[in-house]
């Protein structure tokens, strides 16, 4: 298997600083950035602002419309900014056009050219390559995505799968500092885009390549990057790693957007909050009104004195764990336990709270 080697700074690109400053800058540097479309409109983004460093993957997460295409497209140079700048390896890139930048995309519908082959598909992307030695090094990139067999075969005669993995040698060919993935697995049926996405995670941390993942969908966003970013509504709510924005949300977008979780209103004194569910262990000392979630994996189930708990309304099977809603007070909860232990619909339970609950800041 070839080794890729992805350069970290552009040749001839240095900071002000020099090279002591470019050690402590960011791949990627966004700052302020704000669009709108039409005079009148809302902001699609509004003032988004973040770093990536080199060998990161960053997931820009959100619902339709929320900003996170844009925020791409300004990025790849697709379109310019009304306000706020973008620094590559502190070099200011805001004005430079997309050819200009370095940057290697790979499209929801992976852009391969019809009338060429796999190795052809590959090599038109090494202009920096002299042309006699442009095959041998498309058959490489093509081993690296496990393909170097088919070099020769059409995009038609692949199945998705293999054409996404095309598609990403051929944007890798071009040594890009930054790659933009725009929904890229959104095509492949389940199992497929799982496998797919486990590869190509694989191939870019092997590679050290640096990433941003656009995508609507929490489970792929929160097992494929290093950093998750979530937005709504043209903002950028919240980044942080994984765990933690899944574990330790901002706001209650964020908490509902990455799964079900119990929004709990109460009255917080140092770290305990009193709510309807009773007394909840909370993330920050603090005294006075608060909103919690907390996520339905951690609250446990025990049996209750009958009329004294909370009634199991709903229950879904899933195989390894089960999902309960149950309703106490007119309140409603959602609980998930391991499927071993099972409850019925009906049943009445005590429910305990098993973590800390994370105090929302909306």
């Amino acid at each position: 298997m070839t080794t890729l080697n992805v350069p970290t700074t552009p040749q001839g690109v240095t900071t002000p600083q020099g090279v002591a400053a470019a050690l402590n800058t960011p791949l990627l540097a966004v700052e302020g950035l704000s669009k709108r479309y039409r005079p009148g409109d809302p902001l699609a983004v509004d003032n988004v602002s973040f770093n990536l460093e080199s060998g990161d993957i960053l997931a820009l997460l959100g619902p339709s419309g929320c900003g996170k295409t844009t925020t791409l497209r300004m990025i790849a140079g697709f379109e310019q900014p009304d306000e706020g700048q973008l620094f590559l390896h502190g070099k200011n890139v805001t004005a430079l056009p997309p050819q200009q930048r370095r940057i290697g995309i790979v499209f929801q519908d992976y852009a391969l050219f019809p009338h060429m082959s796999l190795g052809q598909n590959v090599a038109f992307a090494m202009r920096h390559v002299p042309k006699a030695k442009r095959a041998a090094k498309a058959r490489e990139w093509l081993d690296l995505v496990g393909l170097a067999d088919l070099v020769k075969r059409m995009p038609d005669e692949l199945s998705g799968g293999q054409q996404q993995r095309v598609a990403l040698a051929r944007t890798l060919a071009a040594e890009p500092e930054l790659v933009l993935l725009d929904e890229p697995f959104s095509n492949l049926d389940a199992a497929l885009r799982e496998s797919t996405r486990k590869e190509v995670r694989k191939l870019f941390k092997a590679s050290g390549t640096t990433a941003i993942l656009v995508t609507h969908d929490q489970g792929e966003a929160l097992s494929f990057a290093d950093q998750v970013g979530v937005m709504h509504a043209g903002k950028l709510l919240q980044i942080d790693r994984p765990e933690h924005i899944y574990q330790r949300p901002a706001t209650a977008f964020v908490a509902e957007f990455l799964g079900h979780t119990n929004l709990l209103d109460g009255d917080a004194d140092g770290e305990i909050a009193q709510t309807a569910l009773g007394p909840v262990g909370i993330d920050s000392a603090i005294k006075g009104p608060v909103r919690v979630s907390l996520r339905p994996e951690h609250l446990a189930m025990s049996p209750a004195e009958q009329g004294k708990g909370a009634t199991i309304i709903e229950r879904e099977f899933r195989g390894h764990d089960c999902f309960y809603l149950l309703e106490q007070k007119g309140q409603r909860y959602s609980v998930i336990t391991p499927s071993h232990t099972l409850w019925k619909v009906g049943e009445q339970v005590d429910l305990e709270p098993q973590r800390r609950g994370s105090v929302l800041r909306d």
